[in-house]
């Protein structure tokens, strides 16, 4: 959002007042943060993003990094089981344990979360169309640890719509996949009340070229659609929104990064308020995770990445988000490092330690420059939601694939500026550096593949037949009648049904959605 001129002065906000724009920090509407004393109570929680190969593999990253002081998981995993698949189906080849974790049965998610305490550790899960099978698998080891459901903490990403917007692992129609997302509500509401039931994310909107406003809004157009479809279920909005959380990209323009966060919150309390009639203040807080951006990341120089990532971090802090995962240096060129993981950890660990930032509540506050983009966003995101609106509403506006094509504008003209020098990428289309860099990558075992292979035939060989068979057909009669899907699911994984079965059960039901060519 490049300024108008080069300072901003009282007369660019003639109409403002601090009273209505920011109120106080922890009261609506939310701007200067969702806590009254925000990190001088509470750090942010320090989350890092990880899984790869195998459970076991897996599992002694997330000592590792507990060991050196993250405060919460955060579970990748591999697009097989994203896609609801196991590692032996045909289409899963050549990808098993890539690009995350494979989990394909209970056996599996017990070797993941061994010796982790899960009363005591928060998780967070990005997965989303087979997201309510993660779930009943993770309900399922607790039970094995002895850890009652109402103790568990953390969240399951299951926003679905954006994998229709930006991603595309999405498996059932939009309208089957809507109410897979609200079975999650209403069981969790009900036997997991600590859990986060929905992670809504414009990290991946932004990763797939939208602006910052776009961002804001196509992420709240998803979430509006959820929040009525669960007010249609019969939810309450008062209970379901305070366990409604967001995930948002923090991309490199600084100081648009910190009043986006501000904006959104504004934006959302009022939303929620205003549109749904939200009156507890805890269902009207925005409250998100925070990653750093991954598309700005360059193979080219990768050190310089570790400053991008740092600022990006800042930016984050001081927009007050409630948890955060800085990427690691080398993420432009495979998965992190351990060493790579380190730094971007201690990289918050500086910003939260070293840098005094997290002493003061909102310390932007008052800025004419933030507090003037922190307006333009707000108002530009109002213009999109009110134009998706008008054009039925997010399912709608999604069939007609006008959000799709909104975000492939900007992605290409952002594309456009950085080919045309004008908007500048160190080392990439600006001080370039023809001499060779060397640097260790992190190369997923080949034979990964074949062990994991192996491992899901031999749950299906030893576990009793007629077990399974009646705790499958349990869960497509429940699909079919619309009955909720959680408890079925965790009798199933318990069954030891494999998670590629739960998924086909339900693609039986529900069909596999196939997307339409846009013009």
């Amino acid at each position: 959002m490049p300024p108008d001129r080069a300072f901003d002065t009282t007369d660019d906000l003639p109409s403002w007042s601090p009273d209505t724009a920011l109120g106080e920090p922890g009261a609506f509407p939310f701007t200067r943060g969702i806590q009254p004393t925000m990190y001088r109570g509470r750090l942010w929680t320090m989350r890092q993003y990880a899984g790869f190969a195998t459970a076991a593999e897996s599992n002694q990253r997330y000592r590792y990094l507990l060991s050196h002081g993250v405060s919460g998981l955060s579970v990748a995993f591999d697009l097989p089981t994203q896609m609801g698949y196991d590692s032996d189906h045909s289409l899963a080849k050549g990808e098993v344990g890539r690009v995350g974790v494979a989990i394909d049965s209970v056996e599996d998610m017990a070797e993941l979360l061994d010796g982790i305490p899960l009363d005591r550790v928060t998780t967070s899960m990005t997965i989303n169309s087979t997201a309510i099978i993660l779930l009943a698998l993770y309900a399922a080891v607790a039970r094995r640890q002895g850890v009652a459901l109402s103790a568990l903490g953390g969240t399951v990403q299951n926003d679905i719509l954006k994998e229709y917007l930006a991603r595309g692992t999405y498996i059932y129609p939009p309208a089957a996949s809507l109410r897979i997302v609200t079975d999650i509500f209403a069981f969790c509401e009900r036997e997991l009340p600590q859990w986060n039931t929905i992670s809504i994310s414009g990290y991946h909107i932004r990763e797939a070229g939208s602006t910052a406003a776009q961002e804001i809004a196509f992420t709240f157009a998803n979430a509006i659609a959820y929040v009525q479809a669960a007010v249609d279920a019969g939810l309450d909005v008062n209970r379901l929104g305070q366990r409604l959380s967001f995930f948002f990209n923090c991309h490199n323009d600084f100081l648009e990064e910190i009043a986006k966060f501000r904006a959104a919150r504004r934006l959302w309390a009022h939303i929620m308020r205003d549109r749904f009639g939200a009156t507890n203040p805890r269902a009207q807080q925005l409250r998100f995770h925070t990653q750093t951006a991954g598309s700005t990341l360059t193979a080219q120089q990768p050190d310089n990445n570790i400053v991008r990532v740092a600022l990006q971090a800042m930016a984050a802090v001081l927009g007050g988000t409630q948890s955060l995962h800085c990427n690691g240096r080398d993420e432009a060129l495979a998965l992190p490092t351990e060493e790579a993981a380190r730094i971007a950890l201690r990289t918050q660990q500086v910003i939260a330690a070293e840098t005094g930032v997290a002493n003061t509540v909102d310390p932007v506050a008052g800025s004419y420059t933030i507090e003037l983009m922190t307006d333009r966003l707000e108002a530009d995101a109002r213009a999109i939601l009110d134009r998706i609106d008008r054009l039925g509403g997010t399912l709608a506006a999604i069939d007609a694939g006008v959000i799709q094509r909104e975000i492939q504008d900007a992605a290409y003209a952002a594309q456009q500026a950085i080919d045309k020098g004008e908007s500048v990428v160190v080392g990439v289309n600006r001080f370039q550096d023809q001499s060779a860099h060397s640097i260790d990558v992190f190369r997923v075992d080949p034979a990964v593949e074949a062990r994991q292979v192996e491992r899901v035939r031999a749950v299906r060989a030893s576990r009793s037949a007629s077990a399974w068979k009646t705790a499958m057909d349990a869960v497509e009669r429940a699909a079919r009648d619309k009955a909720n899907l959680v408890p079925p699911i965790i009798a199933a994984v318990e069954a030891r049904a494999t998670l590629g079965e739960i998924a086909d059960a339900m693609r039986r039901v529900f069909g596999e959605h196939v997307e339409s060519p846009q013009v």
